[in-house]
Formats: C-alpha cells, structure tokens, sequence
C-alpha cells in the first residue's frame, strides 16, 4: 500500500521558513518521480515543484522559484520541501505525490500571516 505522510508545516510570519517532510513507503522511492503540489483555500490544487530519481534534475512553479528548494534522501525514502521567505499567498495544504499516482497523503497546513 502506497503511503505519504507530510509533516513539518506551521504558522509563520511573512519572510519566515519551513521544511517540509514526506515519508513514504509502498512503493521504489529511489525510482520515483516525486513532487510537491499545494493548495490555498478556496483555490485549486497548485504544482509547486518536482524532482527527479537520483535529485539532480528539479523544477518549480515561477511563484516559488528561487525561495523554495525541493530534495530528497532515497536512503530515506523521504522527500523534503524547503520554504524560504514565505509570503501570504504561500499559505495552504501542502503534498507530496508520486508522479503517476493519485495517491497523496493528508498534507500539512502552511500559514504566513503577520
């Protein structure tokens, strides 16, 4: 059974960071396509960012981009998300997913507020 457990999310001033987890199990992490999506209330499910098997190729959405860095420890089986000077429009639900699976775990709630 395919499981995603995301975790370190929480309230943050506006400049402020988090890192994001997402263990997972049931599946060859270390042959995953693996990715971050997020979603803000009352707003549709958003890709953030992707990372490739071996972590050398990463992508991210423009409005994250050079604020945010994606890795991940295949020894691990765990995917990180590193949030750096966060803004309100950051705040939402954040996800991993594997790509190619519809499977998601309960995701994390990020909020930036002053």
């Amino acid at each position: 059974e395919v499981q995603l457990v995301e975790s370190g999310g929480g309230s943050v001033q506006p400049g402020g960071s988090l890192r994001l987890s997402c263990a997972t199990s049931g599946f060859a992490f270390s042959d995953a396509h693996m990715a971050w999506f997020r979603q803000a209330p009352g707003k549709r499910v958003e890709w953030v960012s992707n990372i490739n098997p071996d972590g050398g190729t990463t992508n991210y959405a423009a409005s994250v981009k050079g604020r945010f860095t994606i890795s991940r420890d295949n020894a691990k089986n765990t995917v990180y998300l590193q949030l750096n000077s966060l803004k309100v429009e950051d705040t939402g639900v954040y996800y991993c997913q594997k790509l190619g699976l519809a499977t998601r775990g309960q995701g994390t709630q990020v909020t930036v507020s002053s």
